[in-house]
């Protein structure tokens, strides 16, 4: 092996490094070298979800993209599954010693840089959070509260029993609108497809459970929040984010025209750009 070809493998060696963490609720690639960005990706996906911005982003910033238990080739934790997560990433910053992070967080990951912001506001940047919303189960249940939501639901129950090819079929449905780039659909669709079947029907539970309308008034960092506009009237998307994020004052809201929830896959080159800018 020549000088050249050493060379070649070190500074590959420096730019990207993929392995479990420490923390074993969490798969971590770290990529480029610069500021540090934490690149969380939602529900059942994996950190492939941020491929295309993390070529471009690389370039100034070391990128640190997380995949978590349950999902693509991660093994699954036991249970609580959401608040494992939330402790581990917190953790993960302070043995890394990452100096004031930004993190761009995808529905379920917006609503975990959220939660950590909420916490320790003073240890992060800035926020960028996709199609993410503070309480999911806010969206969904009337006159919301955590207590309401169970883990021995029927549609849990339902779906822990549901065999391969209608759980298949139900994933192909919900990835078609989820995205509207027909070639990351059976993308989305595999993510939920291949992922621990547990974590997929509990994981999701503590999702809705977790409610972080009130706490996010202790966040001064500046978020912006990116909230997709397809499937329903601007208005209507408009007065949820407005009620859902009445309570954290340094904020701006975009909203996306003709986008579905997978914003990075539907405006591709307009979300690159716009991530670019907001991180300058």
């Amino acid at each position: 092996m020549n000088t050249l070809q050493k060379l070649t493998i070190i500074v590959c060696m420096i730019i990207s490094f993929t392995g479990i963490s420490q923390e074993k609720s969490f798969q971590v690639e770290v990529i480029g070298k610069g500021d540090p960005v934490l690149l969380f990706p939602g529900f059942s996906c994996t950190g492939d979800v941020w491929d295309e911005t993390v070529k471009e982003l690389s370039k100034n910033h070391e990128c640190h993209v997380f995949t978590f238990a349950g999902f693509g080739n991660v093994p699954a934790i036991e249970s609580p599954w959401l608040e494992t997560i939330k402790n581990d990433l917190s953790t993960y910053v302070v043995r890394k010693k990452l100096q004031k992070p930004t993190i761009i967080g995808h529905s379920m990951g917006g609503s975990l840089a959220l939660w950590l912001a909420s916490a320790k506001p003073e240890s992060y940047k800035k926020l960028i959070i996709v199609d993410g919303l503070p309480s999911i189960g806010a969206l969904m249940i009337p006159n919301f509260s955590s207590d309401k939501v169970t883990y021995d639901n029927p549609f849990a129950k339902q779906q822990l029993a549901m065999e391969a090819e209608p759980f298949k079929q139900m994933a192909t449905q919900m990835a078609a609108g989820m995205t509207l780039n027909k070639e990351k659909q059976p993308i989305v669709a595999n993510w939920m497809i291949k992922a621990d079947r547990k974590t997929y029907v509990y994981g999701y539970v503590d999702l809705m459970k977790l409610d972080l309308r009130e706490t996010i008034q202790n966040i001064k960092i500046p978020v912006t929040i990116m909230a997709a506009v397809s499937l329903y009237p601007k208005k209507q998307v408009q007065e949820l984010y407005t009620k859902q994020y009445q309570k954290l004052t340094k904020k701006e809201i975009i909203y996306v025209n003709d986008s579905a929830h997978f914003i990075m896959f539907d405006k591709q080159d307009w979300f690159i750009n716009q991530v670019q800018k907001l991180i300058k």
